[in-house]
C-alpha cells in the first residue's frame, strides 16, 4: 500500500519551459480547487511555498504530482527533494487514460486534472526518487553527444552534394570547411565519451554494473551507459521484462473472443533506447553463435527480421539484468542442439 493513502491535500503541477501551473485540492472537496501560476525557477518555487502558506497548507501535508516533461522539470524535482517533499512523477499518457474522455486543454486545466488524478490514485502512487548527481551528469552528456552525432551525420550526408557542386563552381571552401567541422565534431564526441567514462570510473557501483553489462555480447559502451541512466543504476526496474516493456521490445498478445491475433510490441516506448538495442541485437547476431543460430532458425520459420531483432533485444536485456543481479560477468554456454 502506498504511503500516500493518508494524505488529504493534493497539488497538481503542469510544467512548461518558463512557468508551472499549480492546482491545490482537498480530498473531501475534490471539485473545489485553488490554483496559481509561478515561474519555473527557484524564485518561483519559493513563491509557490509562500502561496501555500497563505492557503494555510504546509508542503509536508501535500502530495505533489506532475507529468514527465524531460529537462523542464528537473530543477523542480531537485528543489522538492531538498525540501523533503512527497511528490510523484507520472507518465502523461497514464494520467490522460485514467481520466477517460476529456475535452479542452490548457495549462491551468491540466494542473487541475493532475491534482484530481493524484487524489483518486493516491493508494497506487509511489515517491519519485531523484537520480544520483553522477547519473544526471551522464544523462546530460549523453544528450549532448546525441546532438553532436546528429550534426555530424548531417554534414556527412551533405558533403557528397557539395563535392558535385564543387566540380562546377570550382569553389573548394565549402567542402574543406565541412571536413574541418567533421574533424572537430569527432574530437568533441570523443571528449564527451571520455568524460562519461571518467564519471563511471569514479563510482564503484556504476563501474561494476557497467563492466557486467558490456560483458554481454551486443551491449556496447553507449547501450550500457543508457541502461545505467534509464534504470537508475539498475534500481528502478525489478526485472528485464519490465525494462523491455519500457524499451518497446517486449511483445504483447492481441486477442479477443474467437479472434487470436499475433503478438505485437507497444508503440509507447523509449524510441532512442529501442534503436540502440536494435543495433546491439544486429551486432550480437554476428558475434554470438547462439543468437546467430536463433536468428537463422526464426528466419527459416518465416519470421520477419524486425520481429526477430525485437526478440533478440529482449534476450540481451534479460542477460544484462541477470549478470547485474548475480554480480558476475556473462558466460556463454552454447550447444549446437540448444532448444
Amino acid at each position: 500500500m502506498s504511503k500516500f493513502t493518508k494524505k488529504e491535500w493534493f497539488i497538481g503541477i503542469d510544467i512548461s519551459k518558463n512557468t508551472i501551473d499549480v492546482a491545490l485540492v482537498h480530498d473531501q472537496l475534490p471539485e473545489v480547487l485553488v490554483d496559481n501560476q509561478f515561474s519555473n525557477d527557484l524564485k518561483g518555487f519559493d513563491l509557490m511555498l509562500q502561496w501555500l502558506t497563505k492557503q494555510k497548507v504546509s508542503l509536508s501535508d501535500c502530495l505533489l504530482c506532475m507529468e514527465h516533461t524531460g529537462n523542464y522539470g528537473l530543477l523542480l524535482f531537485f528543489w522538492l527533494t531538498q525540501k523533503e517533499a512527497d511528490f510523484c512523477v507520472e507518465p502523461g499518457l497514464q494520467i490522460k487514460r485514467s481520466l477517460g474522455m476529456i475535452r479542452g486543454k490548457n495549462d491551468k486545466v491540466d494542473a487541475r486534472r493532475i491534482a484530481g488524478y493524484a487524489c483518486n490514485q493516491k493508494s497506487k502512487l509511489k515517491q519519485f526518487i531523484l537520480p544520483a548527481k553522477n547519473l544526471i551528469q551522464i544523462k546530460q552528456l549523453l544528450t549532448y553527444r546525441e546532438q553532436l552525432v546528429k550534426v555530424s551525420t548531417g554534414f556527412k550526408n551533405s558533403i557528397k552534394g557539395h563535392e558535385q557542386y564543387q566540380q562546377v563552381s570550382e569553389l573548394t571552401f565549402v567542402v574543406d570547411d565541412i571536413k574541418q567541422q567533421l574533424e572537430q565534431l569527432s574530437e568533441r564526441i570523443v571528449q564527451v565519451e571520455s568524460q562519461i567514462m571518467s564519471i563511471i570510473d569514479s563510482d564503484e557501483d556504476l563501474k561494476q554494473n557497467f563492466k557486467l553489462a558490456i560483458s554481454v555480447k551486443g551491449i556496447g559502451t553507449i547501450i550500457a551507459t543508457y541502461m545505467l541512466v534509464t534504470t537508475n543504476n539498475f534500481t528502478s526496474f525489478k526485472n528485464g521484462r519490465k525494462y523491455a516493456c519500457m524499451a518497446g521490445t517486449a511483445p504483447f498478445e492481441e486477442s479477443s473472443g474467437l479472434h487470436r491475433g499475433g503478438s505485437h510490441v507497444s508503440h509507447l516506448a523509449d524510441k532512442k533506447l529501442k534503436t540502440l538495442l536494435s543495433n546491439g541485437a544486429n551486432s550480437a547476431c554476428n558475434c554470438d553463435p547462439e543468437l546467430k543460430a536463433y536468428y537463422k532458425r526464426k528466419k527459416e520459420q518465416g519470421k520477419h527480421h524486425k520481429s526477430i531483432i525485437n526478440a533478440i533485444s529482449c534476450k540481451l536485456i534479460n542477460r544484462v539484468f541477470a549478470v547485474v543481479n548475480r554480480q558476475a560477468p556473462y558466460v556463454a554456454v552454447y550447444k549446437n542442439n540448444f532448444a
